[in-house]
């Protein structure tokens, strides 16, 4: 059974995001607000829960939660105001989505794996689409690209897009296929650079980007984490090279690429050299 306090702090919550929009007595920039004026505060307060995680700052992590919570009530505290939804049905919808998406618990009890279960969780998701298209009136099926969030970073909607294309076969076997694509593009993008061709240089490089994800997913690696570790190696090594020119009384700015790159095989070095 949920705990007692757990529903009135969730309660409390909500009526306090009720009192911040009310037209006569709340917080005017809150009323000010609507659904896209905060949407992009929603997608921040993710990337803080996620920043939090890989910071194994667990302090942190229940705070930005916090900050995230608050987002589903903003969102529904201004729908209900025109009465096209409210919390509870936000919550009735996901209740309902959960038993829906995992019969294997609530209805046949089936013993899956966990690729079994992801696999049965398409296959529902799937038969979702088909029926929403149905209600629009479509006159086919949905592309099984559909509801693929146009606001996913870039490497994460790739991933994304080039997995529902898989599931119908359109895939490498294995890795090879992927890693011979990327040279494939590569060699695409090398001959737009000679050409000078700004246009097609763009097109090719991101034919070659999205080849890269396609072979991290063979690979069976995330690209945006990998992106994203990549970016904090680069911070880390960066910051070292600063810390060597101080050191060495030198103008980063003026220094000798030559010199800089010293300093960044340096700091390699003492990473590869560091226990795992």
């Amino acid at each position: 059974m949920p705990d007692e306090s757990n529903i009135n702090e969730f309660s409390r919550l909500v009526e306090i995001m009720a009192k911040l929009r009310d037209p006569e007595t709340g917080c005017p920039w809150d009323v000010e607000q609507d659904f896209r004026s905060i949407r992009n505060f929603t997608i921040e307060e993710a990337y803080e829960v996620a920043d939090a995680i890989e910071r194994e700052d667990y302090e942190d992590l229940c705070s930005e939660l916090g900050d995230l919570l608050l987002q589903p009530v903003f969102h529904a505290q201004i729908a209900s105001e025109t009465q096209l939804f409210d919390i509870s049905d936000v919550i009735a919808s996901i209740n309902e989505k959960l038993i829906r998406r995992h019969p294997h618990i609530f209805a046949n009890k089936d013993d899956l794996s966990s690729d079994g279960v992801l696999d049965q969780w398409e296959k529902i998701k799937s038969e979702e689409r088909a029926k929403r298209a149905k209600k629009r009136g479509d006159a086919g099926p949905p592309s099984i690209l559909e509801d693929v969030p146009t606001t996913l970073p870039a490497l994460a909607r790739g991933e994304k897009l080039a997995k529902r294309a898989a599931k119908i076969g359109f895939d490498w076997p294995d890795v090879s296929g992927a890693l011979d694509k990327c040279r494939e593009e590569l060699d695409e993008v090398e001959q737009e650079i000679v050409a000078a061709d700004k246009g097609k240089l763009h097109e090719e490089i991101g034919d070659l980007l999205f080849a890269v994800t396609s072979l991290a997913r063979k690979a069976g690696v995330s690209p945006e984490a990998a992106m994203r570790d990549a970016n904090a190696k680069f911070i880390r090594r960066f910051e070292h090279i600063e810390k060597r020119c101080l050191e060495n009384k030198i103008d980063i700015s003026k220094a000798d690429m030559d010199q800089l790159q010293r300093f960044w095989d340096e700091i390699k070095q003492e990473e590869k050299c560091r226990p795992k």
